[in-house]
């Protein structure tokens, strides 16, 4: 018989999935706020949909290169080498297509910022799962000890 608290194939892999479309997500919303104050700042008060399109594919590419290619690294547990590694590689991609879909005029300077804006934006990220992550141990080890507690009782 089957264990059925074992987590299966199919759950660690509709797992991975959602944690690539919540970084699509994140990660679009972030690039969109970058572009449309940089459009504003222009006195135009327009998106261009080819954009977003790049901006949203580009967003779960690099969703999918980072979960399966680079050690999920905006989820690691310490910030190493590694972990730096993959969000200037992922930065990079970013800046790279935007240079080439023409996002920023092709101007360096606002790519350049997006490359600031985007490394800051993955140092919260990183911040963000390992607190939360924290906070997770803590209401398990919580629960754990409401558990045996209520049946040393019984």
């Amino acid at each position: 018989m089957k264990d059925k608290k074992k987590i299966t194939i199919w759950e660690r892999y509709l797992t991975k999935e959602i944690g690539i479309e919540f970084k699509a997500c994140l990660y679009f919303f972030a690039i969109l706020f970058f572009y449309c104050v940089y459009r504003m700042t222009g006195g135009i008060f327009e998106a261009s949909m080819l954009h977003m399109g790049e901006m949203i594919l580009t967003c779960y590419a690099i969703g999918y290169i980072q979960v399966y290619l680079l050690w999920n690294f905006d989820e690691a547990e310490r910030m190493g080498i590694k972990e730096c590694l993959g969000i200037l590689l992922c930065t990079c991609i970013y800046c790279l297509v935007s240079f080439i879909g023409n996002w920023f005029d092709r101007k360096l300077i606002p790519t350049l910022l997006l490359a600031v804006y985007l490394i800051v934006c993955y140092i919260c990220v990183f911040v963000i799962y390992r607190s939360k992550r924290r906070i997770d141990d803590k209401k398990l080890n919580e629960d754990l000890r409401l558990f045996q507690t209520k049946h040393k009782k019984e």
